[in-house]
């Protein structure tokens, strides 16, 4: 039988036919399947665009808030997410937000559909806020990345917006910096009442600075500017800080020198890395340094409190690689206890003693505690601070407070007590 002959005989056969037509069927499928993804991967590398957005990215909080409020209304698969609002009047509410839970969710967008998918590593957890490493993946019809940017733009505006008006405390948590607890009402600063001038110094030296990059640069000064308040505790100093972020519209950097871990290497990049508009505040920073002149036996003690050498803050503060654009503000009850290297120009810049009362403070105090009392009068308060001035007893501001606090009604009552103010102590 002749090859020919051969093939002749298998096409007639039947069984033969049909398995070869199954594998043609077969053949053709697997193609246009493999087809259909190769043109998937070149539609999507082509005519789509994706962003990701992981949760170490300062937009990523930014972003879920704005799909709070966009996407979260069109599903019906949702994650809740806890927060507290602070009311005008100082009441602290709790707040639910309802984010887009994990999967896969679609919205419309300026007349584009956006597909979100929200995605969490169960196995990879982010170091340094201890949960799972978490990613937003946004997909688009298009090539204009436009449409991202405006997102991502809306979302930043979304959130200033829910602070305006509150100041942001920040506290550092690993390498990073993370707003602790909600924002807070920014407190008037007249609110914060200090000796006759000294809270004006210090906010029309913080106003100058601001406003005067360019003389700086000018100069080749490094743009920088440092504060120490010093003084008995309950005087204001922090309280004064907290005002004065308000007012000049900046958040607050609450950082520790004592705290376990801190190193000279982590010290300087938490510095680097301060948010923008922030003042970085060192409290009681001679809890953590003492004078080189001390004894050797009290320097040894302190320096076991932490990693942070005295050379590294110096560094921090007007080294080689300390950062520019920065308010640093430091206080201390024991101003004889720092280092001369730590309080000289260039590291501190201006110093002001918040200490204690004197009559203008008290009379102040007095007249805006009961303003809105019938009975206040100016004469009643100059005849408070006489009678507290009177008594050659030193007065914190916090202890008036405190003494205003229980005749909150009746400004003649605490006239007539003036001698209980330091049964308070």
């Amino acid at each position: 039988m002749t090859i020919v002959e051969y093939v002749q005989t298998l096409s007639d056969n039947p069984y033969f036919g049909a398995g070869f037509g199954l594998f043609g069927l077969g053949a053709g499928a697997a193609m246009l399947r493999k087809g259909m993804q190769v043109g998937m991967i070149l539609f999507r590398r082509h005519y789509m665009i994706t962003l990701e957005v992981p949760c170490r990215d300062k937009s990523y909080q930014w972003l879920l808030h704005w799909l709070t409020h966009k996407g979260a209304r069109k599903t019906q698969h949702l994650s809740v997410e806890t927060s507290f609002e602070e009311k005008d009047t100082g009441y602290v509410k709790t707040k639910y937000d309802f984010i887009p839970s994990i999967g896969t969710h679609f919205f419309s967008y300026n007349g584009n559909w956006i597909k979100v998918e929200r995605t969490r590593e169960q196995q990879t957890l982010d170091l340094h806020m201890g949960i799972p490493w978490e990613t937003v993946q946004l997909t688009a019809f298009g090539r204009d990345k436009s449409i991202y940017f405006n997102i991502l733009e809306e979302a930043r505006q979304m959130a200033l917006k829910e602070h305006e008006g509150k100041t942001i405390m920040y506290t550092a948590m690993g390498s990073e910096w993370r707003p602790f607890g909600h924002a807070r009402k920014r407190r008037p600063l007249n609110s914060v009442v200090l000796d006759a001038g000294v809270g004006e110094r210090i906010l029309n030296d913080c106003k100058e600075f601001i406003d005067n990059h360019g003389w700086y640069s000018e100069r080749g000064i490094p743009y920088r500017r440092g504060y120490l308040l010093y003084g008995p505790p309950g005087c204001g100093k922090s309280s004064y800080i907290t005002a004065l972020a308000g007012e000049l519209e900046h958040g607050i950097c609450v950082l520790n020198l004592s705290e376990r871990g801190l190193s000279d290497d982590r010290l300087n990049h938490l510095l680097a890395v301060a948010p923008q508009q922030t003042i970085i505040l060192l409290e009681d920073v001679d809890a953590a340094f003492i004078s080189r002149e001390e004894s050797k036996e009290i320097r040894a003690a302190y320096d076991g409190l932490n990693r942070v050498t005295f050379s590294g803050l110096l560094n921090c503060l007007d080294g080689v690689a300390s950062t520019e654009a920065r308010i640093v503000f430091m206080t201390t009850n024991y101003l004889e206890r720092l280092d001369p290297a730590l309080v000289r120009p260039g590291r501190v810049d201006l110093k002001e003693y918040i200490g204690w009362c004197s009559a203008y403070q008290v009379e102040q105090m007095f007249l805006r505690f009961y303003k809105f009392s019938e009975k206040c009068t100016h004469t009643l308060a100059q005849e408070f601070a006489n009678s507290v001035i009177a008594h050659k007893r030193n007065v914190s501001p916090a202890q008036i407070q405190g003494f205003f606090m229980f005749h909150k009604n009746n400004p003649e009552e605490v006239v007539n007590n003036v001698s209980k103010i330091w049964e308070l102590q």
